[in-house]
């Protein structure tokens, strides 16, 4: 009697969970016991490889990449599936005489994980194959040498940590004599990524055609098919979104989370470094400037600077040197740990001889190690080639428009566009990287060289300008470090040289893994610029206020009436307003998130919004700051004056939407700021201007939201306004109405104002995150769905504590903190399971948790 199909997967689903309690409770006995229950039962030793122990295995992987399983714990599983492979091995013997040939099996270099090498090394014997499998970590050159002694028909190469994939992608390229050429490096088995290099092809993920084959077909699935889009390699079939949306599985290859990066900077521009120690993102020497190191939005093209043990990681830690922006990355491993101090020394007021340089200093803090480094700058976003030239005390990479020389005090090779090396440290040893960048013109070999102890000093300056600057804070509240985290960030994402600040240094990173909404974040939007003056003035930094004043009135100076207004959304850090937007359609994006663009459409949208804020920081600098001269009252006041004429226009609104213009109740609301503002200004210094005009249109915009933004039969301000004040508008939340009261536009003991809190609570907030609004409701013109707004979420604790909910926004704040990555950073977004979404670290999130954390300071007393 055969067994039926679905019979056959019920029962092998059966030993699947038995052999998974077996090794999660280390029991070696019941795991060989119930493998030969399954060959007992007539399952075939392949089968049991394939869909018993490999599914078991990927869940050993899937718990630990989770955090539900420790490093131990993991070791101990793969150990035991280990033993039953050989066990079955042992006991169920290969055919005699290898008819298919001859095959090296092997880790690529680097790669410590044998067991999926392992699986597909039993299941070729058992195929016909005559087997050599060589097991982890096998170095190039052994390997190629092993290859001209032994003469396999083909190789098959493992790697089941994304970033060894490149490494086994180049040695594709080493011709080896006697053997096939080698064609792709395709990605193979249940989350898995060992994988059959050669005309040879191994698909076992189709079961029909699970075979080692020659033939044309097979050659071509190998080489092409299961290759990741832009050239990206891909470690399983389908990798699901947070939003339950499958990307390809090359999206996930050599990324790390958002999360897991910390920021470095010297107020020019800035870098992110991951936990992994490599710098993923890196402009220079501006934050606009295009991208020396790109990988963040394309692993395999966009260029990196790798620095970490060659040996396995057994754990990652990063923090902040106390009170400073200086980086510590830690790798502990079975010999010691590896500590990389990353950091950009600050340009000191009136030094000419000042370069831009990115430091990096690797100390064995215990034990010794061995430790990789590999530099692959890509310039102009990857898309401009390099030369490569060994200097005497390192390398410097030569392009059309960037000129980068990197010193070293070890020894590095050049190695195609990249230069690398490997290097040992024993215990208390260091070696110390020094990057500069300038343009090729005013080039000139590094003569000026940082030695440990001239790289001993930069360390200690770049604390003590860090420390010096924190020290003028004035909050002495209850959350210090989130505070004074955010401000020290604030700080990183300024321009110091005008003033402005940036809304993020990073462009393209997705607001849903796999969708469209990436923007490029690298410039000044009034509306968050506003806001941060805002939160630096709460802290105490004048300075960072008076210097982002003078930026705004520089690009007020002049101001003409264009299409849509006298004031751009947004400029770059020199005040340029035309910032197009194009695709950089050579890059895979973040996870395979594209399109990735640089520019920003939005600089040439209506939004009126931004004419409160640009009048509520005026305000607030006139008031705490410094007095506002005449010239940039009378910019001001003219500037005013178109606004009253065009309050009443529809506009894209604060989220920038792209489905069209609609008559915000937001935009309203801070254009009522924008006047009422100005009448205050006039009053308190008596200052010129045509109160009776001014008062007259503040008034009709009050009466305009109160009677058109109101929903009376659901009790809540709305997104949008009716068509006429006769009939209510469509209820449509919006988290943005949260700052009526902040602004003054409201009592925060208004029933109307506690109502759309209570009706935003139940709708838009899910465990104190906040959605910004429903686009299933209001449809923004874009594809997908996004994630929490961190800055919304921060409204909602300050719209709790100024409507007496104290206890309610203490919670939702603590818990916002909990949404903080290791170093306190934020994203703009949060996911639904607490991963960062969009562009890293946002300014507006930060200054958000500044003014949220300060009011209920002073809330609670």
């Amino acid at each position: 009697m055969t067994t039926s199909p679905v019979a056959m997967t019920e029962s092998l689903a059966a030993y699947v969970d038995d052999l998974w309690d077996a090794v999660v409770t280390v029991d070696e006995h019941a795991a060989v016991r119930r493998v030969f229950d399954a060959v007992d039962a007539g399952v075939p030793p392949e089968d049991v490889l394939l869909d018993i122990i490999a599914p078991v295995q990927h869940r050993v992987g899937e718990h630990w990449a989770a955090n539900k399983m420790t490093v131990a714990q993991e070791h101990a599983a793969t150990a035991i599936n280990d033993r039953v492979i050989a066990a079955l091995a042992y006991h169920r013997p290969p055919p005699a005489r290898a008819e298919q040939g001859r095959i090296t099996v092997a880790c690529v270099d680097g790669e410590w994980h044998a067991l999926p090498a392992r699986l597909l090394a039993e299941v070729l014997r058992l195929r016909g194959w005559q087997v050599d499998f060589l097991g982890a970590q096998v170095p190039a050159p052994h390997l190629i040498a092993h290859l001209h002694q032994t003469g396999p028909q083909a190789v098959a190469l493992s790697s089941s940590i994304a970033t060894r994939l490149p490494t086994g992608d180049r040695l594709m390229n080493v011709p080896c004599r006697g053997i096939r050429e080698f064609n792709g490096f395709p990605d193979q088995g249940r989350g898995g990524a060992h994988g059959l290099t050669s005309s040879d092809a191994w698909v076992p993920g189709e079961r029909g055609q699970g075979r080692t084959d020659g033939s044309a077909e097979a050659h071509e699935r190998a080489a092409n098919g299961r290759r990741g889009r832009k050239g990206t390699w891909p470690m399983n079939d389908r990798q699901k979104t947070s939003a339950g949306e499958a990307v390809d599985e090359a999206d996930g290859v050599g990324y790390l989370p958002i999360a897991e990066h910390g920021l470095i900077g010297d107020l020019r521009t800035a870098a992110l470094v991951g936990t992994d120690g490599r710098i993923a993102w890196f402009c220079a020497p501006r934050f606009d400037s295009p991208s020396i190191f790109g990988s963040l939005l394309d692993a395999g093209n966009g260029g990196h600077w790798q620095i970490s043990p060659v040996e396995d990681i057994a754990k990652r830690q990063q923090y902040y040197f106390p009170d400073t922006n200086i980086l510590m990355t830690r790798m502990l491993t079975e010999n010691g740990i590896v500590e990389i101090q990353d950091f950009m020394p600050i340009r000191e007021e009136g030094d000419p001889r000042h370069r831009q340089r990115l430091v990096r200093r690797v100390v064995s803090v215990r034990g010794s190690s061995r430790i990789r480094t590999v530099v692959a700058p890509r310039m102009n976003y990857g898309r401009d080639p390099h030369k490569v030239e060994t200097q005497p005390h390192g390398v410097r990479f030569t392009s059309d428009a960037l000129d980068i020389s990197l010193q070293a005090n070890v020894t590095l090779r050049v190695e195609g566009q990249d230069a690398g090396g490997e290097f040992d440290l024993a215990e208390g040893q260091s070696a110390l990287f020094v990057l500069e960048t300038n343009r090729p013109s005013r080039a000139e070999p590094a003569v000026d060289l940082v030695d440990t102890r001239a790289a001993e000093e930069l360390f200690r300056s770049t604390v003590r300008f860090w420390r010096q600057w924190l020290s003028q804070s004035t909050y002495t509240g209850r959350w210090r470090e989130m505070v004074h985290r955010s401000a020290l960030t604030l700080k990183l994402l300024t321009h110091e040289p005008t003033g402005a600040i940036v809304a993020a240094p990073t462009l393209g990173l997705p607001e849903q893994l796999g969708g469209e909404r990436n923007w490029d974040y690298r410039y000044v939007w009034i509306r968050d610029a506003a806001f941060s003056l805002h939160a630096l003035l709460r802290l105490g930094f004048t300075r960072e206020a008076q210097a982002f004043i003078s930026w705004l009135t520089s690009c007020l100076r002049g101001v003409q009436d264009g299409e849509h207004g006298p004031l751009r959304v947004l400029y770059s850090i020199d005040g340029d307003a035309e910032l197009p937007e194009h695709v950089l359609d050579h890059w895979a994006g973040y996870r395979g998130s594209a399109p990735v663009r640089v520019g920003n459409g939005a600089a040439g949208q209506l939004q009126l919004d931004i004419y409160g804020e640009l009048f509520d920081s005026v305000y607030l600098f006139n008031k705490y700051g410094g007095g506002i001269s005449h010239d940039s009252w009378m910019d001001l006041c003219a500037i005013l004056d178109w606004l009253l004429e065009h309050w009443d226009s529809p506009d894209a609104g604060i989220w920038e939407t792209r489905a069209g213009q609609q008559r915000h109740t937001y935009s309203r609301l801070m254009c009522w700021v924008a006047v009422e503002r100005m009448i205050r200004m006039a009053r308190q210094r008596g200052l010129p201007g045509d109160l009776g005009r001014w008062m007259s249109e503040r008034d009709k915009i009050y009466h305009q939201i109160m009677e058109q933004g109101w929903n009376a039969r659901e009790q809540t301000f709305v997104q949008r306004l009716s068509g006429d004040a006769g009939q209510p508008p469509e209820c449509i939340l919006d988290a943005s109405l949260l700052v009526m009261p902040m602004v003054k536009f409201l009592s925060p003991d208004d029933p109307r104002f506690r109502s759309t809190v209570r009706a935003i609570g139940e709708n838009l907030v899910t465990d104190s995150l906040v959605f910004r609004y429903d686009p299933e409701v209001s449809p923004d013109g874009l594809d997908g769905t996004e994630g929490t707004f961190s800055i919304c979420s921060f409204w909602w604790v300050e719209a709790l504590a100024r409507t007496g909910q104290i206890e309610a926004a203490r919670v939702a704040l603590e818990k916002m903190f909990t949404y903080a990555n290791h170093l306190g950073l934020y994203a703009e977004q949060i996911g639904l399971t607490g991963e960062h979404l969009g562009n890293f670290p946002q300014a507006f999130t930060h200054l958000a948790l500044i003014s949220a954390a300060t009011s209920l300071d002073d809330f609670m007393g």
